[in-house]
C-alpha cells in the first residue's frame, strides 16, 4: 500500500511540475537554464593539503586534498597516482545509507574524476620521485547536504581544492608534513555543467524534486576552450538538438561557475 502510495504521489508531483514547465516556469521560480545560489569558500581543512566547499542551493559539498607517497600503477611506472573517492554522508540525505561505498558513490565520484582526468590538469609525470616511489594525490570528497545536483557542486569543490592545494616537501622518499615546495599548477579549470530533462524540458541545475521527477539526466564538462566529458544519466534519452544545445548551454553556464575560482 505504502508503495503504490509514493508511486500515485510521484505522478502527480511530476504532472505538476510539468504544467509549471508548459508555462516556463520551475518550482522555485528560476528560468530554466538558472542556477541557484552559489557559494565556495577555500582552505578550510588545516590538515590537508588543499580544501574547498561548494554550496548550490542546498547542496553542499567538501573537497579535501592528500599527499603521500605510494608505488606507481605498474603500466605508469614513471607517474604519479591521481585517485578520487566520494563518500555520500547519511546526515545529508536519507536516501543515503551508512557503510561501504555503494554504486552510487562510486559513480559519483567517477563523474567528477573524469572530468579532471580528461582536462589533463594535473602533471602526474611531475611526481616521479624515484624507482618504485611517487606522489599520489588523493582527492576525497564528502556530501555533506543533498538538495539536488550534487555532481556540480562536487565539480566546483574538487577544482577550487586543487587550485588550492600545496605540494609536500619530499626527504628520503618521505613527505614532510607542515612543509611545502609550491602551488600545484592548475591552467585549465573543467567544470561539470548538469541537466534534467522532464518531459521534453531540459534545465539546468536540477533540485532533489526536479531529478526525481526527471526522465533523464546529462552532466557535460568543458574547459575554456574544449569539451572534457560527458555522462548521461535514466532511462531516457536526449535528442540531437537537445544535447548541442546542453553543450553551448554548459559552455557558457561554466563560465559563469569559474567566476567563483
Amino acid at each position: 500500500m505504502g508503495e503504490e502510495k509514493d508511486i500515485i504521489l510521484h505522478s502527480i508531483r511530476k504532472s505538476y511540475m510539468v504544467a509549471l514547465l508548459a508555462n516556463g516556469e520551475r518550482l522555485d521560480g528560476r528560468g530554466f537554464y538558472d542556477y541557484r545560489h552559489i557559494e565556495l569558500h577555500k582552505g578550510l581543512i588545516e590538515t590537508a593539503d588543499g580544501s574547498a566547499l561548494a554550496k548550490i542551493g542546498s547542496t553542499q559539498v567538501i573537497a579535501g586534498v592528500k599527499f603521500d607517497v605510494v608505488e606507481p600503477f605498474p603500466s605508469d611506472p614513471d607517474k604519479g597516482v591521481f585517485v578520487t573517492n566520494a563518500e555520500l554522508l547519511p546526515l545529508a540525505s536519507s536516501r543515503f545509507d551508512p557503510g561501504p561505498p555503494r554504486e552510487e558513490s562510486i559513480e559519483f565520484a567517477r563523474v567528477v574524476d573524469r572530468a579532471i582526468r580528461s582536462a589533463e590538469i594535473i602533471d602526474v609525470e611531475s611526481f616521479f620521485l624515484e624507482e618504485g616511489k611517487v606522489l599520489g594525490l588523493f582527492l576525497d570528497l564528502y556530501v555533506l547536504d543533498y538538495g539536488g545536483n550534487m555532481v556540480d557542486a562536487a565539480a566546483l569543490a574538487a577544482l577550487a581544492a586543487l587550485m588550492n592545494t600545496k605540494i609536500p616537501k619530499v626527504e628520503n622518499g618521505q613527505i614532510v608534513r607542515g612543509e611545502y615546495t609550491g602551488q600545484l599548477k592548475i591552467e585549465r579549470h573543467p567544470l561539470l555543467v548538469s541537466f534534467s530533462k522532464i518531459h521534453h524540458y531540459v534545465l539546468v541545475d536540477p533540485t532533489i524534486e526536479e531529478e526525481s521527477a526527471s526522465d533523464a539526466g546529462l552532466s557535460i564538462a568543458t574547459t575554456e576552450s574544449h569539451i572534457a566529458a560527458i555522462q548521461k544519466f535514466g532511462t531516457g534519452g536526449f535528442k540531437k538538438d537537445e544535447v548541442l544545445n546542453s553543450v553551448d548551454i554548459a559552455f557558457e553556464k561554466a563560465k559563469e561557475l569559474r567566476r567563483y575560482l
